[in-house]
């Protein structure tokens, strides 16, 4: 599904960022080399980086993270 279509990205892509570089709309468009243009998809990316961030996997990620 689009998320934003000022600059054409997925929920999967949104997803696949948001595992690797941290829980920001910023860092996420930062890091697919795009830009905020109208705003518009801020809420439901912010959706999408809680649900990744509350995720089953990225538990055990943050808790071996944590132990190393």
């Amino acid at each position: 599904m689009y998320v934003c279509l000022c600059n054409g990205l997925t929920d999967r892509q949104v997803r696949g960022v948001a595992q690797s570089v941290g829980c920001s709309a910023a860092s996420v468009h930062c890091s697919l080399g795009v830009r905020v243009r109208c705003g518009k998809c801020l809420p439901m990316m912010r959706e999408i980086l809680r649900d990744v961030a509350q995720s089953p996997r990225n538990d055990g990620l943050a808790t071996q993270a944590a132990s190393a």
